[in-house]
């Protein structure tokens, strides 16, 4: 297999540098996929539930179906990588996906829906990180920022565009589109992984550790099934607390076994390793947690707090998007200028004010000023999802990238849930100490200062890094 140099030239040849952008770039084409497959059905939940019969809220089930089976099989993905190839298990993943995203709007009934999801997780939880895992061995490690950059970009694009496309395409023609358009998607990935990526497959591949699968598997499933209900306080806080509780034992019983067992189903020695530990466990699944919380609390402050219809406030979200988009052109240059501690630290702390600036606007707030912030919060959001995706990889080496990828992406599930849980909670506990029915400008200002406060205390803890972290991989120089 191909691996990445531990003394890599910052100039690699350029056929090299051509290959790992093409690898990089067919990823993003599935996560693409992917992702906007996740956010794009949210708008047609009620339309999809008169086509069942069933009220709106019963089509929760097929999310919940959907992201257990990925915290269930997204921890098999390493071995199975190494085992058969990560090229065949990707195309495996995108062809599973696909065809379930066509079952999925054939569907004539919940039962059918949801067992056509449950399909589609298997392949979800296959794809992220078998697709970071194809980049990794694919990229020299000055390509790596390139390469990151391009697969990031879904992450970024998909939660902002797919609510908005989803609610024109359920207008337009039926919630059943918003399944079959990853039909066309899934299969140009398919033709362009066959085409274009090299095959590969680990001659020592080790025995399949059961206990580690069950394990991790279950730990993980019932603690984001946990985090998940928080964001619905309706339905009980002691089953949710209790589901979060019993996840976090689970992971101690799994993260002692995969430490004692001969031949653990993920390879925890990764955390060993400064740069993926505080990019992925420490700081980094911390900061995760606040920028992944502004995406869900925007549309809801414009539309509950501003009062704007949904078109509308789709529109200066927009604007949040158009900055993550623009900051992909200047993010390898300013990482090589001033490194990765740097960059992390001040770039954390200006989004982490953005975040906060949020919760000083109002629909008074001149639209020129929005917009503005708008894109300061995108731009500073995109950089530092960038810098943390790059850099976790940044001194890991070969045997350990396969289980890095396969603990990168668990813990980056459990960052989403948490963001929108704990944004969420905030929101729901400010409005129930002032007894409103309903959320207002104060609920929105008191979430988003306390996200932000969040995220710069995790920029700070960045400093931790020493200056020339990550310098092979940036081309950084401490004498700059």
């Amino acid at each position: 297999m191909t691996s990445i140099p531990d003394n890599a030239a910052v100039s690699p040849s350029a056929d090299s540098a051509r290959q790992a952008r093409r690898v990089a770039l067919i990823v993003a084409v599935a996560f693409f996929m992917q992702l906007l497959d996740s956010t794009i059905i949210s708008t047609s939940l009620p339309q999809m539930g008169q086509s069942f019969g069933v009220p709106a809220v019963a089509m929760s089930i097929g999310i919940t179906a959907y992201m257990l089976t990925m915290a269930v099989f997204v921890p098999l993905s390493a071995w199975l990588a190494d085992r058969f190839g990560a090229r065949n298990i990707f195309l495996l993943a995108i062809a599973l996906f696909t065809l379930a995203s066509v079952a999925c709007g054939f569907s004539q009934s919940l039962t059918q829906f949801v067992a056509a999801r449950i399909v589609q997780g298997l392949g979800s939880a296959l794809m992220t990180p078998v697709g970071r895992i194809l980049v990794l061995r694919n990229a020299e490690k000055s390509e790596l920022i390139a390469a990151t950059a391009l697969i990031t970009w879904p992450a970024l694009f998909a939660p902002v565009v797919g609510p908005v496309l989803g609610g024109f395409i359920t207008t337009c023609l039926s919630w059943h589109w918003n399944f079959f358009i990853n039909a066309p998607l899934g299969l140009a990935g398919l033709a362009l992984v066959a085409r274009f990526v090299p095959g590969d497959r680990d001659s020592e591949a080790k025995p399949f550790d059961w206990p580690g699968f069950f394990l991790t598997s279950l730990g993980l499933a019932v603690m984001l099934y946990g985090l998940e209900r928080l964001v619905h306080p309706e339905d009980g806080l002691l089953p949710t607390i209790g589901s979060i509780g019993i996840g976090i034992v689970i992971g101690w019983f799994a993260v002692r076994h995969l430490l004692q067992a001969q031949h653990p189903l993920l390879d925890l020695s990764a955390f060993k390793v400064l740069t993926f530990a505080i990019s992925t466990l420490a700081a980094g699944t911390v900061f995760r947690v606040a920028i992944n919380a502004t995406p869900f609390l925007l549309p809801l402050l414009f539309q509950v707090g501003f009062g704007l219809r949904p078109v509308d406030a789709g529109l200066l979200v927009l604007a949040y998007f158009l900055g993550n988009l623009g900051m992909k052109t200047v993010t390898t240059p300013t990482l090589r200028r001033f490194g990765f501690r740097t960059v992390m630290v001040v770039n954390g702390a200006i989004a982490s004010l953005a975040i906060m600036a949020c919760g000083a606007i109002s629909p008074q707030t001149p639209q020129v000023l929005v917009l503005a912030l708008m894109l300061v919060a995108g731009l500073t959001r995109s950089m530092q999802f960038t810098a943390l995706n790059t850099l976790a990889f940044a001194d890991i080496g070969a045997p350990q990238r396969s289980s890095a990828a396969t603990l990168s992406s668990m813990l980056q599930q459990i960052s989403m849930l948490f963001g929108v849980a704990i944004a969420a909670a905030i929101l729901n506990l400010s409005q129930i100490v002032r007894g409103e029915a309903l959320p207002d400008l104060v609920d929105f200002r008191i979430t988003f200062v306390a996200i932000g406060l969040l995220g710069l205390a995790a920029a700070m803890r960045f400093l931790v890094l020493p200056a020339n972290a990550g310098a092979d991989v940036s081309g950084h120089s401490t004498n700059n």
